[in-house]
Order: structure tokens, then C-alpha cells, then sequence
């Protein structure tokens, strides 16, 4: 498919028209749930209007207001790591729960849980974050041979590390106490534990590691054309690869952290993008971002609504849209 060149104008008309999107989906999420809440409730709940009742401005702010914020945060950034990973790799099928991160993510904060108690607010990111960072490199150092980097062997030995690790985790919920048992939603992705204090959190560190990855985007055009030609053209394709990996994997462990392992979103939504907007990551990052935030907003919606009261993890409903995707792109590859 032809791309039209990337302009300032063609731009700005995308990423509003997304913001558009995204805050449409996001206003209809906070009305639904197992209590329903009008439209305008919403809206006044949001604007502090004094004709909305406790019961419903207490549903919208105290409890579905910083879910969705983190809903949005988690997309996002799972969105924004698998597209570094499809660049970098220049494999569409690269992303966090593929190449394992996210389960190393998940062992890196159950470890935290363990020792530390869960205590603290920042010490489960950065376990996590040090769990994700461990896999990516253990990945990359079995799937690294003869100075070269071998695309199905990396993909392959993701998926048998992120079993490993799954499995871990298991381990660990079996030996521990009761508390960690809440880890097996982690297993399946799941965001009710949302709250202010995890939003602030996590919520700056995931747009500042995206701000540093976007100012590179020129660098990762070249790279995906081919590293010689990136070199030739003067990028220093080592530390962008470096830098990018590990700001990749902190944005997955920061998400990680406070959502467990929700996957295939770094898989479907660079790639949609991809196929609709072209290959320029100038465009592809801020795309990525609002697209990813807005599935994940829609995802976490039906996993509120589908069985209410009940409620599903919300890593099932991607893994139900994306696995389909999955081995499609895998006989396309």
C-alpha cells in the first residue's frame, strides 16, 4: 500500500483525529459498568457539577476515573515498546508478551512482593523493570550468533524464556503466603488494583521513556532499512539500539508493574498502524500511543461489561483479538 509523504499537516489531522477517538471511547468507558451512569453524569462528575449525586460522582472519579488513566497508560506503552522492538528488530512479530519481557516483568514484582511486602511504591517498578531488562538481555544473548542476530531463533527463545518465567511465578505463588496469590491475575493481565498513587507513578516515567524514544525516530527510520545504511548516514547504531532496548524494557516493566502481563497490544496496534499510516516512526510513535491507549481502554471496557458483575481479565480479551492476529502475521512472515 502507497503512503502519502509525511507532512506537519497530514500529522496534526491524525493525532487529532485520534485524540478524538480516544476521548470518545474513554467518556463512553467511565458511563459503563455494573452500575450504569449517565452520560451526563459524566460529564458533570468531571466537571464538578453539583447535580450529580455522591453514589454516581464517587463511581467516576474514585473508581473508574484512574483506571481508565491507567488503562490509557498501559496501552499506550505496551504499544509504543512493541513498535521499538518491530523497529529494532525489524520483525513484525516483536513485542513484550512474544519475546517474554512482560514475564520477567511479572517475576521482577512478585520478588518485590516477596521480600519487600509490597511496601513500597516504587520498589515493585523497578523489580519489574529489572525482571523485563534481565529477559531482554537473556533473549538477546541466545538469539546473538556469529556477530549476527537471528530473527526466529530471538522469537523463538522469547517465547520458551517467557514460559520459564511464567512458570516462576507459578513457583512462587505455591511456596509463598496468600497474599501473592493475587499474582495469578497478573498471569492473565488484569487493571482493578488501579489507583491514584499507581497512576502518578507509573504514568510520568511511561511518557518521558516515549518522549526519549520519540526523539529518535529519525535514527529508527534508517535502522529499519538496514543497519549499514543507518551507519553510513551517520547513526550511532549501537547506542540507539542499546538506549532503545532499555527504554523499551522499562516501559514494559513500569507497565508490567501495575497491570501484569496483558499481551499481543505491542503486536496488533503498531502493526495496524503501520499498514494504514506507512513506516515513518515520526508519525507511527504518536499513532501507536494514542491507539494502543484507546484498545486498551476498549478492551478493559469489555472486560468490565461482558459478564457483569463479573469480570474478566483483560488479558484475555486481547489474547482473544490478538493470538488470530498472531498466526496470521507468523504465515505472512
Amino acid at each position: 500500500m502507497k503512503h502519502p509523504p509525511l507532512t506537519l499537516r497530514r500529522t496534526v489531522i491524525v493525532v487529532a483525529a485520534l485524540l478524538v477517538i480516544l476521548a470518545a471511547v474513554s467518556f463512553i468507558a467511565l458511563s459503563l459498568g455494573s452500575v450504569a451512569v449517565p452520560l451526563g453524569s459524566v460529564t458533570g462528575s468531571l466537571t464538578g457539577s453539583t447535580s450529580v449525586s455522591q453514589q454516581e460522582r464517587t463511581i467516576i472519579l474514585d473508581i473508574r476515573l484512574p483506571r481508565l488513566l491507567l488503562a490509557i497508560i498501559v496501552g499506550a506503552g505496551l504499544s509504543v515498546a512493541g513498535l521499538v522492538f518491530q523497529a529494532l528488530l525489524r520483525n513484525p512479530l516483536a513485542e513484550p508478551y512474544i519475546l517474554g519481557i512482560s514475564s520477567g516483568g511479572t517475576v521482577g514484582a512478585v520478588l518485590a512482593m516477596t521480600f519487600a511486602g509490597g511496601s513500597g511504591l516504587f520498589s515493585t517498578p523497578l523489580a519489574s523493570f529489572a525482571g523485563s531488562a534481565a529477559v531482554m538481555g537473556i533473549v538477546y544473548a541466545a538469539a546473538h550468533r556469529r556477530g549476527k542476530l537471528d530473527m526466529y531463533t530471538l522469537l523463538l527463545a522469547g517465547v520458551m524464556v517467557g514460559a520459564f518465567f511464567n512458570a516462576l511465578v507459578l513457583l512462587l505463588i505455591a511456596i509463598v503466603n496468600q497474599e501473592l496469590r493475587n499474582a495469578l491475575l497478573w498471569l492473565m493481565g488484569n487493571l482493578s488494583g488501579a489507583s491514584v498513587s499507581s497512576v502518578l507513578v507509573v504514568g510520568p516515567a511511561v511518557l518521558a521513556a516515549s518522549a526519549a524514544l520519540y526523539s529518535q525516530a529519525k535514527g529508527l527510520n534508517l535502522i529499519a532499512t538496514g543497519e549499514e545504511t543507518a551507519m553510513q548516514l551517520g547513526v550511532n547504531v549501537g547506542t540507539l539500539k542499546k538506549t532503545a532496548y532499555l527504554l523499551a524494557s522499562f516501559i514494559t516493566g513500569m507497565v508490567v508493574s501495575v497491570s501484569g502481563v496483558v499481551g499481543f497490544v505491542g503486536l496488533i496496534i503498531p502493526h495496524i498502524c503501520r499498514m494504514v499510516l506507512g513506516p515513518d516512526h515520526r508519525l507511527l510513535f504518536p499513532a501507536s500511543f494514542l491507539v494502543g491507549a484507546a484498545f486498551m481502554v476498549s478492551a478493559d471496557t469489555v472486560a468490565r461489561v461482558a459478564l457483569s458483575p463479573a469480570e474478566i481479565p483483560v488479558g484475555a480479551v486481547t489474547a482473544a483479538i490478538g493470538a488470530p492476529l498472531f498466526v496470521y502475521l507468523l504465515r505472512k512472515v
